[in-house]
């Protein structure tokens, strides 16, 4: 399979490098969406990863907030990516194809 690098952009030149593969439209480039992230954004709305991520930003806001602080975010992080990688997990074997 040969593929070809061309550039899409809006008039401005070298800011987006998209390679496109042989017999692929233009337009049909934007159509394409990765499936992971497309329920990545479905799960983050849902309730239990909205509590997480909830949780995660008032502790970005409360480390922010102090000049100088031991405490930082990882707890909430990886409890807020765990959340939404479960709602992923039984979702996206589903829509591949």
């Amino acid at each position: 399979m040969v593929i070809e690098d061309k550039m899409l952009t809006n008039g401005e030149p070298e800011e987006h490098l998209t390679v496109i593969f042989p017999g692929l439209c233009y337009c049909c480039l934007f159509l394409l969406q990765d499936p992971l992230e497309t329920i990545r954004q479905k799960c983050e709305a849902a309730e239990h990863c909205v509590h997480t991520r909830e949780r995660l930003e008032a502790c970005e806001n409360r480390v922010g907030s102090r000049s100088s602080t031991e405490e930082d975010c990882t707890e909430e992080l990886f409890d807020f990516l765990h959340a939404r990688d479960h709602c992923v997990a039984h979702k996206l074997f589903h829509s591949v194809k």
